[in-house]
């Protein structure tokens, strides 16, 4: 039986309602994200931060982008802030890393936000800076070194809803039952940005524009790919 303290602390969680976010930035493969935003719709994830750049493949979510919300941010630091001022979140680095706690033991105090590394090189120096902790998730085969970015997100964060005691979603046979799509609002896979962000990313669109950065170039390269360039290492 679970002890009497460990009953005490689980409906403690419940009533204080505890949320989680992913932060998206430095993804390479940007099909990520559409399969991203599925599991942060099935885990309960309150929104999905992009940072960077506003607009993301929805390729992988089966419909499930339209039913979490996203907020977009030019910089990390402007992430950090809100994530830490407004929302009173501890920032997760998920990553192998020194001094990293196993998923699996829980290491959560509060609200988090969970910041997710480059697919082939990880968490960057401006990334570890803004992280409270680190997780990882403990591996038990011999066959690759690190998992896929979407497999951890889906680790991790159902490891947080286990912790903060979430509802279940009810079920209907063998499939959970989906909610009504809710209205879209803007521009489909562009994320709505606040008025001062998008005043600035306009400054920077024309500021690029004037240097030449938004030519098609000879390598067949959009001017889409080389925004993400701007943004790459923010």
């Amino acid at each position: 039986k679970p002890s009497l303290g460990r009953e005490k602390t689980k409906k403690k969680r419940k009533m204080v309602g505890f949320e989680s976010y992913v932060v998206v930035h430095n993804i390479a493969k940007r099909h990520n994200v559409g399969t991203l935003a599925r599991s942060a719709t099935a885990f309960g994830v309150t929104e999905l931060i992009l940072v960077g750049r506003r607009d993301f493949n929805a390729f992988g979510s089966h419909g499930s982008a339209s039913h979490v919300r996203f907020r977009h941010f030019h910089s990390l630091i402007e992430a950090r802030n809100y994530l830490k001022d407004e929302k009173d979140c501890d920032i997760c680095g998920v990553e192998i890393a020194d001094g990293a706690s196993a998923v699996n033991e829980h290491p959560f105090k509060r609200s988090t936000a969970f910041l997710l590394g480059n697919e082939g090189s990880g968490l960057s120096a401006k990334e570890y800076e803004i992280c409270d902790f680190f997780v990882y998730i403990p591996q038990y085969g011999c066959g690759t070194a690190s998992l896929n970015v979407t497999v951890a997100a889906s680790i991790v964060l159902h490891h947080f809803g286990v912790w903060g005691g979430f509802s279940e979603r009810v079920r209907d046979g063998s499939k959970f039952i989906v909610a009504d799509r809710p209205l879209r609002q803007g521009k489909r896979n562009i994320c709505a940005g606040t008025e001062e962000s998008i005043v600035e990313e306009r400054k920077l669109r024309k500021e690029s524009a004037e240097n030449g950065f938004f030519d098609e170039d000879g390598n067949g390269n959009s001017s889409s790919e080389l925004l993400n360039g701007l943004f790459l290492n923010e």
